[in-house]
């Protein structure tokens, strides 16, 4: 299945000042981007059809696989100065590189890579800032199984804060931390099929505006997942998943994992 990627947006909270224009799929966790541990996890699973939807900071995402060098996560014999790789990381995957605005809401990016998908049913898509371990066949085979128009990965909210329950003159009757209530969030992994196209308007949004129609229809399906799931909007997250990276802790990393490892 063809994998669209979200990576034009300008990621703000991520930026360390005006002058730094890298896009927040560009950003490092150990030796190689966000945006290619995302790639990776999909091409484990035997997607390694993409198509990035380009904006803010895009020749940063082209000038990284126009030069790429495999011979910093792979190992690879030096022989006569040349590099003869041992095993290799993207030699097999397809990339569509597409300019879909600088501005542009994640709805009209989707919209303006349609014709690249082929006329496909089914296609995959992710915020391309996103790292989980989350069962991909399993999440493609229940949409499959059923007629919705898409499904969203749906997670518990990360937030740390509490939520307070009072009374009319303020006493406090409960206290729940937010992760804790039966709540749900987008999780930014995505299944659809080519419905969604129908209602999604010129400048729209794929949630707000195409999955949320689909849920007023009753043709959205939710995937609750409670696994490994990290959001990088911010700096620390982003350099949380980095000193993960380096201390050997990465979930997310289900090729590194031996095959019968893997759910």
């Amino acid at each position: 299945m063809k994998v669209v990627l979200f990576c034009g947006g300008y990621g703000m909270r991520m930026r360390n000042g005006a002058a730094d224009d890298v896009p927040k799929p560009m950003a490092m966790v150990g030796p190689r981007p966000l945006i290619w541990h995302v790639m990776r996890y999909y091409a484990h699973f035997g997607h390694t059809e993409f198509i990035l939807c380009l904006g803010y900071g895009a020749a940063h995402i082209k000038n990284f696989f126009l030069n790429y060098q495999e011979t910093i996560s792979n190992d690879f014999i030096l022989r006569n100065g040349q590099a003869e790789l041992l095993s290799t990381d993207i030699a097999d995957w397809t990339i569509t590189f597409v300019q879909t605005g600088i501005e542009s809401p994640i709805g009209e990016r989707l919209r303006r890579v349609r014709d690249y998908l082929d006329g496909d049913e089914m296609f995959l898509a992710n915020y391309a800032d996103v790292l989980s371990d989350v069962p991909l066949p399993d999440m493609i085979e229940r949409f499959a199984n059923t007629d919705a128009g898409a499904s969203m990965m749906v997670v518990p909210p990360q937030s740390s804060f509490h939520c307070v329950e009072m009374n009319e003159g303020g006493m406090v009757g409960s206290i729940t931390a937010v992760s804790e209530m039966p709540l749900w969030e987008n999780g930014g992994y995505f299944v659809l099929r080519q419905e969604v196209f129908d209602h999604i308007p010129e400048n729209g949004d794929l949630v707000a505006d195409g999955c949320g129609e689909l849920a007023k229809r009753g043709r959205l399906l939710a995937y609750p997942y409670r696994g490994f799931w990290k959001p990088t909007d911010t700096v620390k997250e982003r350099a949380a998943l980095d000193s993960s990276y380096t201390h050997g802790d990465r979930p997310w990393a289900l090729w590194e994992r031996p095959a019968a490892s893997i759910a």
